[in-house]
């Protein structure tokens, strides 16, 4: 799969952007010189990401998150470093933008210097079996209410339809016509389906576009 250089993760609480974010930083880190993850969740700065923090450095990822990130000091405040993901065209970004339509209103301080560039893609992440998304019509709702917050308009959905540590094959194959559905009422490609890495094996060759999880301790 190839991807543009700034990469943007959202969607319903829970959906498990931050955790595609990681792994996909860390096998992006594997072909680019300069990759960074960054979060701009001002509703919420208990900041998931802060988890990996170990394995993100040992990875040579750089990580941006808020000084408050796993305090229970709740700030709306965005670090200053936040703006060398626009400054600074010679790495790729990945940035985790904040749950619901509340979390995305941040994105507007980027917004206009990332559009200009024009060399990004923002997904929509879904998972069937959170329950404000448990339809494709219910999850279209949740993205268009993320959008007009964000007054950007996603380029394509990442399916990560899970049931935690108890999800088996078959959910993720029976997730596979909602996450169609949703495309189709979208108008937008599925860009892959995201899956615990116990699985892949199980379901590499049945499903286009796999991309294997490394589930972190604490999940958003």
């Amino acid at each position: 799969m190839d991807f543009k250089r700034i990469l943007l993760f959202s969607g319903h609480y829970g959906s498990g952007k931050t955790n595609i974010a990681v792994s996909l930083a860390h096998e992006l880190k594997k072909t680019r010189d300069r990759v960074t993850i960054a979060d701009v969740d001002i509703v919420n700065p208990y900041f998931r990401t802060s988890d990996s923090r170990a394995d993100l450095e040992a990875a040579g990822i750089r990580l941006i998150c808020s000084s408050f990130a796993g305090s229970n000091v709740d700030l709306p405040a965005l670090p200053a470093e936040i703006y060398s993901v626009t400054d600074d065209p010679t790495q790729t970004a990945l940035i985790d933008v904040g749950g619901d339509d509340r979390g995305a209103l941040a994105l507007g301080r980027l917004r206009d210097q990332i559009l200009a560039e024009d060399n990004y893609e923002m997904f929509f992440v879904i998972n069937r079996f959170r329950p404000l998304t448990k339809t494709p019509e219910l999850t279209i709702e949740v993205m268009q209410e993320i959008e007009a917050a964000a007054q950007m308009r996603f380029t394509s959905v990442i399916n990560n339809s899970n049931l935690g540590v108890e999800t088996t094959a078959k959910d993720v194959l029976g997730s596979m016509a909602y996450a169609q559905e949703v495309c189709h009422l979208a108008q937008l490609p599925l860009k892959m389906t995201a899956v615990d890495e116990s699985l892949y094996e199980q379901l590499k060759g049945r499903i286009d576009n796999l991309f294997p999880l490394h589930l972190q301790s604490k999940i958003r």
